[in-house]
């Protein structure tokens, strides 16, 4: 009769597995410490569950020695994987927040890549020989697409109200609208940015309205600046009534008092040009007289994440001298992929093409179609284990903007055969590129819009690999 201690002799030496032909082939790839790791794990495995063995089963357990090698070679993988990777987004929500929001444009690859692997110019004027200011490599760019005065950049745009606040506006009042004290993603909210940058708010008018006499009853001696936010997350319908840009401006002049605008996901095109609602561009901000105005790469923008303030001269002067820029600055590719992103807009015609976020909000309905159509008849020809169709249904831009925008696009769905969409959905995830889209009444939905074509390939082998699984294979 088997005993425990008899199954306890089987186990294989680690030496022994690192010995073996498929073990041995990773070490020029991966380090040794990660595959000894997925060794004795493996092994510790084995261990309890021979431990845990009843009589009954002592007699039918078996170590397979194929089985103990591929379970060890997956588990060396996984460790060897990046936690922060690549995923496929079959959402449909193109600034998913939690995916990564922005996609950098193919074309500022290679910008990137001469920094991150060179010596650069970051804080240095190869004109004077002397050190320069890290600022002055987008400024440029910036104000020329702009017409502001001057720019600089911080790491998010909440990094940049903060900054204003603390340099403009520290222990002075600041004089914002009830309606537009926004959260503005991850439970921050513009009343807590403010008290963080030393700031003290004054609300006016109420939720829903508010007039140019709320600010004028306000403004006194102690009062540093005119707030408006733009409220890019939500929007108010109905009874409403708001204090324009150039409202405001005309009353920060009569009372000597700047103005600050945060459009929060700014944006360089005029989007109702493609038949999008309108969202106030950075460009129409500056020419409405606003003092200072901030906003964020890696939303509409499409570049990476980042707070862009531009405005007055003299303002984002005395930003740059504030201690607490050193602490909210951005480093050398952030700087490098956003003077890269902002050059592409110098090409107005070829921009939406060349920077993906813009390409995937105004893609036309035909173009959606099509891309569609490859898709399905690549799953259809292929994959008979689900039934397969095409339905029509709606888009997200995300990323807090454009909160009202359906965008109509074309849904592959999937009822998988013998699998719950549960099951299957959690098997998408876990694909080497994890797939992620979106379940409703136990189907699974797939929207193009926020696929790469070069993905389809792998969406069409993740299925097949899935349902090789479900047959034991």
């Amino acid at each position: 009769m088997t005993t425990k201690k008899d199954l306890f002799s089987l186990i294989p030496k680690i030496d022994d597995l690192l010995n073996d032909e498929k073990i041995k082939s990773l070490f020029s790839k991966v380090a040794r410490g990660i595959i000894l790791e997925a060794a004795r794990e493996n092994i510790d495995k084995i261990r309890t569950d021979i431990i845990n063995l009843t009589e009954k089963n002592i007699d039918n357990f078996k170590i397979e020695h194929v089985e103990l090698i591929n379970n060890i070679i997956m588990d060396i993988e996984k460790k060897n994987r990046m936690n922060l990777r690549r995923v496929i987004n079959a959402t449909g929500v193109v600034l998913h927040t939690n995916l990564g929001r922005a996609l950098l444009s193919d074309k500022i690859k290679e910008d990137i890549w001469n920094v991150a692997n060179n010596y650069s110019t970051l804080e240095f004027d190869v004109n004077t020989g002397k050190r320069g200011s890290r600022y002055a490599h987008i400024e440029e760019v910036i104000t020329k697409l702009t017409g502001a005065e001057s720019a600089m950049v911080v790491n998010n745009n909440a990094a940049a109200v903060m900054l204003v606040l603390s340099t403009l506006a520290k222990e002075k009042e600041v004089v914002v609208s009830r309606g537009q004290l926004v959260e503005i993603g991850g439970a921050f909210r513009i009343p807590d940015v403010m008290e963080q940058s030393g700031a003290k708010l004054v609300e006016v008018g109420t939720t829903n309205k508010t007039h140019i006499s709320d600010y004028e009853n306000v403004i006194n001696e102690d009062t540093a600046i005119l707030l408006k936010v733009h409220t890019s997350n939500y929007k108010i319908l109905g009874f409403t009534k708001e204090v324009s840009l150039k409202e405001m401006v005309s009353i920060g002049e009569k009372y000597d008092t700047p103005v600050i605008e945060d459009i929060g996901s700014g944006t360089l095109i005029d989007f109702s040009k493609y038949g999008l609602t309108k969202e106030p561009t950075v460009q129409e901000s500056v020419k409405a007289g606003a003092d200072i105005v901030t906003f964020s790469g890696d939303k509409l923008l499409g570049g990476p994440q980042a707070g862009i303030i531009i405005g007055k001269k003299k303002y984002i002067d005395n930003m740059k001298k504030n201690p607490l820029t050193r602490a909210i600055r951005v480093d050398k590719l952030t700087f490098a992929a956003l003077e890269a992103t902002f050059r592409l807009y110098l090409n107005e015609e070829e921009v939406i093409k060349d920077i993906p976020t813009l390409r995937m909000i105004t893609y036309t309905l035909d173009e959606i179609e099509e891309k569609a159509n490859i898709l399905y008849e690549l799953l259809v020809k292929e994959v008979k284990q689900c039934a397969i169709e095409k339905v029509k249904g709606y888009s997200q831009v995300g990323g807090g903007s454009m909160p009202l925008e359906m965008l109509p696009t074309t849904l592959i769905k999937i009822k998988p055969q013998d699998i719950s969409a549960n099951k299957f959905e959690k098997m998408l995830r876990n694909n080497e590129i994890p797939i992620i889209a979106r379940i409703n009444e136990d189907q699974i939905l797939i929207d193009v819009r926020t696929i790469k074509e070069s993905e389809f390939e792998i969406i069409l082998k993740c299925f097949k690999n899935i349902f090789k699984q479900q047959r034991g294979e």
